[in-house]
């Protein structure tokens, strides 16, 4: 899973993606202040779809265990954080030092 959210990271910071997740941070907030408005649903749905995309690069027998639930979920918000502080700071050195940082602490033995 390291692979594919290392993947995933190098996407959410080109610069040139910067305008469509300002955008998807607008709608994922809307979504949640109005929930019955027109963006109804939308952070939901794209946690769903993040963490879809985590699961499909698990191993079967992790992908369906609690922990491997667990460890997906926990990548998944150290990319969102990691995305909101670049897209309030532009310090694309220490966002991704810091995702890297815990994608290396996937990989190494406990």
């Amino acid at each position: 899973m390291a692979d594919a959210a290392a993947e995933i990271w190098a996407w959410l910071a080109a610069g040139n993606h910067c305008a469509l997740l300002t955008l998807w941070v607008e709608g994922y907030a809307r979504s949640l202040v109005d929930p019955d408005g027109p963006w109804a649903g939308f952070a939901r749905s794209t946690v769903d779809d993040w963490l879809t995309v985590l699961a499909d690069a698990q191993p079967p027998a992790e992908r369906d265990s609690r922990a491997g639930t667990a460890r997906r979920t926990l990548v998944l918000a150290v990319l969102r954080g990691a995305l909101l502080d670049l897209l309030a700071t532009g310090e694309i050195d220490r966002t991704t030092a810091a995702v890297h940082q815990h994608l290396s602490n996937l990989t190494s033995p406990s």
